[in-house]
């Protein structure tokens, strides 16, 4: 099974270290502490590392602000050796036959380790701030098609030309051209993002969620891309609890939900109110615990009792866990035996 793990371009919370937040270390120290980073993850055997387009959050009910995804993209991999890097794009912030530019570019200097997160996005407010049209739902999904099909020509074909509602290209052609395929990741789970998936991408991401409700939208994406003669693979969040036995890991659960805020509960669920499909599990506890819900997957308990939910994960179409990987026990007992599956 692959597995993936969030970059260090967020300081405010604990994707990189403990600092004060606001605090970003920069130059020498910026660049020691990302690199000590990922080398750590790489490491421990982590195939695919996730850099996040985050460039406005308040680091409270949604994630912080993030370092810029391109040019963190380009550091990383400068600093590991054979880690997948997997840069998250909103269409709208970029336009695609740049972005294709520039990716194959990259592809040059580093073959076969860069993959493409095309993310309609749902941060309204980030929007606003850098002056895009963040239009309705449906319709980001519209313009994250486009660029993706903008994507896949530049890539395939010597010259390119396209005709859109949201965009134009004449004669696009990339020199270098890039060696590998386009590997094409996208998250999001309602309609329009099924069906996106289901005709253009890859991979599919998926926010955490109990396995029953997991292999639902993998059945009806399957479905769906069958349809289109295609098929796709499937990620899912999860952040692992792991401790010696499933009561102890399960007490601790319990804890932490008697210490949650209700208003940041309620402010958390505002503030994603841009999205449909995710988050929508607010039924489940679990899902105030983190902001990618990514303790309803449910990886809590014992070192045998997560490994046997895993393998349950990937008896259902799970094929790479995007994982939050501050849980020691995890990394030590579990995780080595994951990369086996």
């Amino acid at each position: 099974m692959f597995t993936c793990t969030w970059a260090p371009t967020v300081f405010q919370g604990p994707q990189l270290v403990d600092r004060r937040p606001g605090k970003v270390p920069r130059g020498e120290d910026l660049r020691r502490a990302v690199a000590e980073h990922v080398q750590r993850v790489e490491a421990l055997g982590i195939s695919h590392l996730l850099i996040a387009q985050r460039w406005w959050g308040n680091g409270e009910e949604i994630e912080g602000s993030s370092l810029d995804c391109l040019a963190m993209t380009s550091y990383i991999a400068s600093v590991t050796e054979r880690i997948k890097l997997v840069t998250a794009i909103h269409p709208g912030f970029f336009q695609p036959a740049a972005l294709a530019k520039w990716a194959a570019t990259l592809e040059t200097l580093y073959p076969g380790r860069w993959a493409v997160n095309v993310t309609s996005g749902w941060n309204l407010e980030e929007f606003s701030m850098y002056g895009v049209d963040a239009m309705d739902h449906d319709g980001r999904y519209a313009r994250a098609t486009e660029f993706i099909k903008v994507m896949h020509g530049a890539w395939n074909a010597e010259k390119f030309s396209y005709r859109g509602r949201f965009y134009n290209v004449d004669q696009l052609a990339l020199e270098p051209r890039p060696a590998h395929a386009l590997e094409v990741f996208q998250g999001g789970q309602s309609p329009a993002a099924r069906n996106m998936a289901a005709a253009h991408s890859d991979w599919m991401f998926l926010n955490g969620g109990r396995p029953e409700k997991l292999e639902h939208i993998i059945a009806n994406v399957r479905e769906l891309a069958a349809l289109h003669g295609r098929q796709i693979r499937f990620a899912a969040y999860a952040a692992p609890l792991c401790r010696v036995t499933d009561d102890a890991a399960w007490e601790e659960i319990d804890a932490r939900l008697e210490r949650l805020d209700p208003v940041l509960a309620q402010k958390r669920k505002a503030r994603v109110a841009g999205a449909e499909g995710m988050w929508a599990g607010e039924d489940d506890p679990l899902s105030h615990l983190d902001t990618n819900e990514g303790y309803c997957t449910r990886l809590i308990g014992s070192p045998e009792a997560v490994l046997n939910k895993i393998k349950h994960l990937k008896s259902i179409g799970i094929d790479l866990l995007h994982l939050d990987l501050r849980d020691t026990l995890f990394n030590q007992a579990v995780l080595p035996q994951v990369h086996d599956l």
